[in-house]
């Protein structure tokens, strides 16, 4: 039996990798594609379906590869992904957005959405320093989030935006065709999960890195894509309540869901490496932009270029830390 070198091994890992990304990206597009089109027949507006429907849409890779990686042993990716997608969500992710296109918002119109995702952010951290992610503690952070979910289509003002109904139907035309096109995305997505969480285990190897920090990096990258090419598209458009909504909500989603599907399939240990400055950077993040938001209201290019500046920062951080 031949024995690959390291540097072989890395390479196919590598490729593992970008593969199991490319498929979780076109997966997590056709999931999207579908469910936005059955929304809009629904008569919902934008903000709502941003941060509900094209939110959990854009969650699904990060879900597919967390509750993957738990099952195969790697709680670690599982977790870490979580945290550095909410962290990529709003520093990358938010922070490309605004120098494309600047970010207003009014912030009463954001305050219960934020107030959610600070709470989640809030039952993460307490689940992850007393390491209580169980079946019962899964079920009642879901049991939240449905909760919530059902409170905002309560209250949701049905509005729609003529651009936004005409470009997410494109493709699609029928609701068979919805199924369809869901079943492929979702399919995409088993698969790509499945690259995904095997590459970067043999990539961490190969460069000697553990798990955790590969999965708050370049799986968290990874999986934070779709929201980032999302955003970028409603940019375009001018569609800040999906922007805000989409973010907002996938880092809502991303814990209440992500976490507390894993937790419910099978307990989720928490890696202690995550419990540093991983944990606190993201429980910051959230509470920092949340505040901005609040009292500012506004995404700027040269707030957006900061953003951005941080997140490589707190990328090169992850890989300089003692324990590696």
């Amino acid at each position: 039996m031949v024995e690959l070198t390291t540097y072989e091994l890395f390479v196919l890992a590598a490729g593992a990798m970008a593969f199991g990304l490319y498929l979780l990206i076109k997966g997590g597009d056709w999931t999207i594609d579908a469910a936005v089109f059955v929304a809009e027949r629904t008569g919902l507006s934008p903000l709502f379906i941003g941060a509900t429907i094209v939110s959990f849409g854009t969650s699904v890779p990060e879900l597919f590869t967390s509750v993957n990686a738990n099952l195969q042993g790697y709680p670690g990716i599982a977790l870490g992904n979580v945290l550095g997608s909410n962290v990529a969500n709003i520093l990358l992710v938010l922070g490309a957005t605004a120098f494309v296109f600047k970010v207003t918002a009014d912030p009463k119109h954001l305050a219960k959405d934020l107030g959610m995702m600070l709470l989640a952010t809030a039952i993460m951290a307490y689940g992850m320093l007393t390491d209580s992610f169980s079946l019962v503690f899964g079920l009642m952070m879901f049991a939240i989030l449905v909760a919530f979910v059902v409170y905002q289509y309560k209250t949701d003002s049905i509005v729609i935006e003529e651009d936004d109904e005409e470009e997410a139907s494109v493709g699609i035309t029928t609701i068979q065709g919805a199924v369809v096109i869901l079943l492929g995305g979702l399919a995409a997505l088993a698969v790509g999960s499945e690259l995904l969480v095997k590459g970067a285990v043999q990539t961490g190897t190969a460069i000697g890195v553990p798990e955790a920090v590969i999965g708050m990096t370049v799986v968290a990258f990874g999986t934070s894509l779709p929201e980032l090419s999302t955003c970028i598209a409603a940019a375009r458009k001018q569609s800040v309540g999906l922007i805000l909504g989409n973010i907002i909500g996938s880092n809502t989603f991303n814990i209440l869901s992500i976490i507390a599907l894993t937790a419910m399939i099978k307990p989720l240990d928490v890696d202690p490496v995550l419990l540093g400055m991983e944990l606190w950077v993201t429980v910051g993040v959230a509470i920092g932009f949340a505040v901005w938001m609040m009292a500012v209201g506004r995404l700027t290019r040269p707030i957006g270029i900061a953003m951005m500046v941080a997140y490589v920062v707190f990328i090169i951080a992850q890989y300089l830390q003692p324990n590696l």
